[in-house]
């Protein structure tokens, strides 16, 4: 039986003698003398004591407790602990700037936050304390002069049984990836995320879910939403080992994957595009790498450019390793799948869709439909609309923004705010975010053929400036671009401007490694507040 209640997760799991050993690339923040190995049964101690702590630091049923602190797999260990207690987990980036911590807190007004001592302490350095935006605040990793620490309350172990929260009730905030501003608070029950979304990855399914054999890899930025029914569902499949990498440093994957090489991995794209080199290092060791085992890579979030697929099936030395692309979005989980083998991604260069072809809906679970962006009416295959998706995963609202919500929110359908069209076989080809897009140009697909032509190409984003052509902004892995080269690669592409190159760390990102392009265009074209295409009406 499919566990259904998070706040006794890891305790149902210890009580059915699971057999998963954990192995972290650091110490968790909420236990940091513990070390990096944890079979289930000490991960059920963990939780209880740390639900004691935060009911001894003043949480109480039905109240939000938010953390914010340095990405962990701790995270999730955190939503067990308050959910336990019957209060609300609100999963907050580490990485979001002070400024956006503070209005998403203000929205939260969280009886309890939870907090890593380097965010408070750079909040402060820019004028803002976070701990006035809740009623009572600790602290994890470090000391805040006037603010306790997490790790110095006695909690006494957990105060009574567990409080389980009705399957309609918030179970859970998480927040979406703020690509184009502000992220929203996106709220969840058992209902949508556990019952609905986590117990159909828990699931045996035959190649694309874990093997108990199996020693599965997670990378993920686990303050999103993805990290909670990730968490239950790959937990209940009990491989026999599981790997977390809490940063997405190559180092820290060659570490920890030369001590335990992986059969299954999942991470955000920007970490499988942050990890390609190593990639290419697996591919090129006659040894095999520390991907050579690898029979099965997922990567959620958001379609990965070709380049990148390609370089981690050919690290595997194992005869057909698949990647499992899933798209989807905070508010729905995710919506559409597709296998990809070597042989779907062999051809180079060329204008066609490979993974931009996003897969099809799971029968019976999901459905889509293209409409036209002004009338909101189906649109034929293969004409280009906004997509909708029709799930029962959906989530319940966004906190503080009601109106938000119901902007996007059209009865059962949910406006994606994507625009795609769809193939004669149900599948969803993805053309760009209607915020992003650019007339008579997908920027996905033009992104898509100038990495598969320019191999000094690391990543590549092309911008919609309204009032000039689109702009390639290009990381390469000398800083340097090929001029002949460039002619070369765009002869045959609509008009774009001159490439900008820069290093990968010039470009704003999200928590989960997206490229922040409204951002990148106000850094690139200071004083001149410049606009895109789109109307950004369903962001």
């Amino acid at each position: 039986m499919k566990p259904d209640d998070l706040g006794t997760l890891f305790d149902t799991l210890a009580d059915r003698g699971s057999p998963t050993v954990v192995h972290l690339s650091r110490p968790f923040d909420i236990a940091p003398h513990a070390g990096t190995r944890h079979d289930i049964e000490r991960l059920a101690r963990l939780v209880r004591d740390t639900a004691g702590r935060l009911a001894a630091a003043g949480a109480r049923p039905g109240e939000t407790v938010a953390v914010v602190k340095d990405n962990h797999w701790d995270y999730a260990l955190l939503a067990c602990a308050a959910a336990r207690i019957g209060a609300v987990p609100a999963l907050l980036s580490g990485d979001l700037p002070p400024d956006a911590l503070r209005t998403l807190l203000t929205r939260l007004a969280p009886a309890l936050l939870v907090a890593g001592a380097g965010q408070v302490e750079a909040a402060r350095r820019q004028g803002i304390d976070l701990t006035r935006c809740a009623a009572r605040t600790v602290t994890l990793a470090g000391t805040v002069p006037g603010v306790p620490a997490l790790a110095g309350i006695d909690g006494a172990g957990p105060p009574g049984p567990p409080r389980r929260r009705g399957a309609d009730e918030p179970l859970v905030v998480t927040h979406t990836s703020g690509t184009t501003g502000l992220p929203k608070l996106v709220r969840h029950s058992t209902a949508t995320l556990i019952h609905r979304l986590a117990h159909f990855e828990a699931g045996r399914m035959p190649v694309v879910t874990s093997r108990r054999a199996d020693t599965v890899a997670g990378a993920d930025p686990f303050s999103h939403g993805r990290a909670i029914p990730w968490t239950v569902s790959v937990l209940h499949l009990a491989p026999r080992r599981l790997l977390i990498a809490a940063d997405p440093e190559p180092d820290t994957a060659r570490r920890l994957f030369t001590a335990h090489p992986p059969t299954t991995v999942e991470a955000a794209p920007a970490t499988f595009v942050h990890w390609r080199g190593l990639a290419e290092e697996s591919a090129a060791d006659p040894a095999g790498g520390v991907f050579r085992d690898v029979r099965l890579y997922i990567s959620t979030f958001d379609a990965l450019h070709p380049p990148t697929v390609r370089t981690f099936l050919r690290a595997s030395r194992r005869r057909c390793p698949v990647w499992v692309q899933a798209w989807g979005q905070t508010e729905t989980g995710p919506l559409t799948f597709r296998p990809l083998t070597r042989r779907a991604v062999a051809a180079v260069g060329a204008r066609h869709p490979t993974t931009r072809h996003l897969g099809w809906p799971v029968p019976g679970r999901t459905r889509l439909r293209v409409v036209d962006p002004e009338t909101l009416r189906p649109v034929p295959r293969g004409q280009v609309g906004l997509v909708l998706a029709r799930t029962a995963a959906r989530c319940t609202g966004y906190v503080g923004e009601p109106e938000r919500w119901a902007a996007k929110a059209r009865g059962a359908w949910w406006n994606t705010g994507d625009l795609g069209m769809l193939t004669p076989t149900g599948g969803l080809v993805l053309v760009d975010r209607e915020v992003d897009a650019v007339p008579g140009l997908s920027c996905v697909e033009t992104e898509d053929v100038l990495e598969d032509r320019l191999p000094a190409v690391v990543e590549a984003t092309v911008l919609a400036v309204r009032g000039r052509p689109p702009l390639p902004v290009l990381v390469t892995e000398d800083g340097r671009l090929d001029a002949r080269a460039w002619r070369r690669a765009t002869a045959d592409l609509p008009g774009l401007g001159e490439p900008v190159v820069l290093p990968w760390q010039d470009i704003p990102r999200t928590g989960t490694g997206k490229v922040c392009r409204s951002l990148l265009r106000q850094r690139l074209f200071p004083g001149e507040r410049p606009e895109g295409h789109g109307t950004g009406r369903w962001t």
